[in-house]
């Protein structure tokens, strides 16, 4: 085996691990990618004979390769001002797509991807690196040019503001009951019903990208939650259960089997604390559905 080929095979044994770390730093599939792939032009140009720890390595190098796309987005304004859900990861059924699983494990749902994207790009590295990764605070100092002392401090800050993220019920059978009561609910206009599978102070966020001003929205509260899941009762008619980054959730479909919505639940003690919803037209088009294409 020539060198190349040792290093195509280090670094294909390292794949899932570095998609799993940049789609943690950047909230999209397409994005993570992008970054790996990055990584990997930088592995064949460098003399890495030296280096000991090859996976080490390749996670500074995708690390330091994110940071520069989340910097890179706020300087060119492509931050969202408004509602933004970071893109899902869809599959049909628990223990169906191995990789699928290594991009969502440890509980990296929506909700906690939602309070990632509120982070600093440094607060943001410092935690997925050392709270999801187990890396040193003195190996993350250097990628964010900061002392380790600092990145520790950077890792507190984003730490304080993940706490506040929901977290889902363990059972997913107990959160696709809740969810399918919610849809019954929703297509056959019953609020009382709704009420029922919301917790009081729900949150329901809906990102329609850049469509008319108003269209996204952050509503909070059951009854007006209630209110606009019973406008969707018709859409409710073409929806089709699946899982959203390892959770319950819903697909929306139009008549052509075109995608119109993701949902994705938070379900904590039997009731539904948070509903995300991805309405960008744009961004719909980019998933992949496959994993949903028999069903």
């Amino acid at each position: 085996m020539d060198e190349r080929e040792w290093l195509t095979e280090r670094f294909e044994a390292n794949r899932a691990h570095l998609r799993a770390v940049a789609y943690r730093m950047l909230g999209s599939v397409g994005d993570a990618e992008d970054a790996v792939q990055e990584a990997w032009l930088r592995l064949s140009r460098s003399d890495v004979s030296g280096v000991e720890n090859l996976r080490g390595w390749l996670t500074t190098v995708t690390a330091r390769v994110c940071l520069n796309m989340l910097r890179s987005r706020r300087v060119r304004r492509e931050e969202p001002l408004g509602v933004h859900i970071p893109e899902p990861i869809i599959s049909r059924d628990a223990g169906g797509d191995p990789e699928h699983e290594a991009l969502v494990a440890d509980s990296v749902g929506l909700a906690l991807l939602v309070v990632l994207e509120t982070l600093t790009p440094a607060e943001r590295l410092a935690f997925v690196l050392h709270d999801m990764f187990a890396v040193p605070f003195e190996d993350i100092a250097p990628i964010v040019g900061r002392s380790a002392t600092a990145a520790r401090q950077l890792a507190s800050r984003a730490r304080r503001r993940v706490q506040g993220a929901a977290v889902p019920d363990a059972d997913l059978g107990v959160q696709r009951q809740v969810v399918d009561a919610f849809l019954e609910a929703a297509r056959a206009g019953n609020f009382e019903a709704l009420l029922r599978v919301l917790d009081p102070g729900v949150v329901l966020r809906v990102d329609r990208g850049e469509l008319p001003a108003g269209a996204s929205k952050l509503i909070r509260g059951a009854p007006e939650v209630a209110r606009q899941a019973l406008m969707f009762s018709g859409r409710g008619r073409l929806a089709r259960p699946a899982l959203v980054n390892g959770a319950a959730g819903i697909i929306v479909f139009d008549a052509q089997r075109r995608p119109l919505s993701v949902l994705g639940f938070i379900v904590a003690h039997e009731r539904i604390v948070e509903i995300d919803v991805l309405a960008d037209p744009s961004r719909l088009r980019q998933l992949d559905l496959s994993t949903l294409s028999d069903a």
